[in-house]
């Protein structure tokens, strides 16, 4: 495993965990697949664990406090977790919130803190209601080591939160598409130019660079067999100096295994050589990927109220626009049901400052309404999904 500044260059992120359903419909951590990632992964080098306060509907801190705190020395890894400023408006509230962390987490400091999800109005309310002097006297007290913010606004955004404190790192989406997609090389030369190591979120977008249609996963297996293709994404971002750690919400032993095995390698057979950029640049234009919908299914914006699959909606949206066929579309949609697709938004707006890619969601789920409208009337898809239900019952 590589290190850099001690912590292991790939880090885990506690947010994508396997679950299971519960009676109600609910979904809960699967404790003992979890758990069984946990001690993999720590008995194989990585020492820095990601969570935060809404991951897994507030279920992720407490599930790292039994499987990782209580069952662990203490002094073998790293923990991480975020202020989430949306729902705290003081410095007194964030004592309780904070008080209430270092209980689900079952220690008594954190080493790694981070103001979540910040953009410019978030910077704003943090400045003005005293969070940011909160957090540096917290810091001062000795109840959290190094201090920094995770980013999800306009570069514009984050040349004043630099200039606000001299943060101990801040936590990027980074990944070969959003590096020119949403400037987030930028972001990184910005951070890199001030002297603020990097964290690296969404390496592989949510999965969407794990996965690639046939003909762009081919072009990057001729030139690494026997390599898989999330590892590319992985090198992408390992192979930049000031990236600290790199986050994978890994839900399974085999993506584990396979993201250990890229990071247990010497740091020069890490980064990408100018060829192997061609190479990567090819399969990024033969997949199609720049034209989708940025969204990484981090599901910030659900619920809907109005019952709108939003990552869903997108996820079978994109998986057709990068090649799939009708028919595979067709069948996703209705997996989904049809009180979750495009046509049950209302564009109230509720979801749109929730996410973190700054999506005009109504706008896009009024636009993808209207094309999957051409492509299977509503008519004729609720036909096919009462014959559907039909067969499925008599069977």
């Amino acid at each position: 495993m590589i290190y850099r500044n001690k912590l292991s260059l790939l880090g885990f992120g506690i947010m994508r965990l396997p679950i299971v359903k519960t009676d109600s419909g609910a979904e809960d951590i699967d404790t003992y697949l979890s758990t069984e990632l946990i001690d993999y992964a720590l008995a194989n080098g990585v020492n820095y664990f990601d969570t935060a306060w809404p991951y897994h509907e507030g279920q992720s801190e407490s599930f790292l406090g039994k499987a990782l705190v209580d069952r662990h020395p203490r002094e073998d890894f790293y923990l991480a977790t975020k202020l989430p400023l949306w729902e705290i408006d003081t410095p007194a509230d964030a004592d309780t919130l904070f008080a209430r962390q270092l209980t689900k987490l079952r220690t008594d400091y954190v080493d790694f803190y981070l103001m979540h999800a910040l953009d410019g109005e978030r910077f704003d309310h943090m400045v003005s209601s005293g969070l940011l002097q909160w957090a540096v006297d917290l810091q001062k007290s000795g109840k959290i080591g190094r201090l920094g913010f995770s980013f999800h606004g306009t570069n514009e955004d984050l040349a004043r939160i630099i200039a606000a404190h001299s943060w101990d790192f801040g936590q990027l989406q980074l990944n070969y598409l959003d590096w020119e997609l949403q400037k987030a090389g930028q972001a990184y030369n910005m951070l890199t130019d001030a002297g603020i190591p990097v964290i690296v979120m969404e390496p592989v977008r949510g999965g969407k660079l794990a996965s690639l249609i046939p003909a762009a996963e081919e072009i990057l297996k001729t030139q690494q067999p026997g390599k898989s293709v999330a590892s590319w994404a992985f090198r992408f971002v390992g192979g930049l100096p000031n990236v600290m750690s790199a986050l994978s919400g890994m839900s399974t032993l085999d993506q584990l295994k396979d993201n250990i095995e890229t990071f247990s390698v010497a740091e020069v057979d890490l980064v990408l050589t100018s060829a192997e950029r061609g190479v990567l640049d090819s399969a990024l234009e033969a997949s199609q990927l720049a034209a989708a919908i940025p969204c990484t299914a981090c599901k910030y914006c659900m619920p809907c109220p109005y019952g709108v699959d939003i990552a869903g909606v997108f996820g079978s949206y994109n998986a057709y626009k990068m090649g799939g066929s009708d028919f595979g579309y067709k069948m996703g949609l209705k997996a989904l049901g049809e009180d979750a697709l495009a046509d049950s938004c209302i564009d109230c707006g509720d979801c749109v400052p929730l996410c973190p890619q700054q999506i005009d969601i109504s706008q896009e789920m009024e636009a993808i309404a209207t094309e999957t409208a051409e492509l299977l009337s509503v008519d004729e898809y609720r036909a096919e999904r009462a014959d559907l239900m039909e067969k499925r019952g008599s069977n």
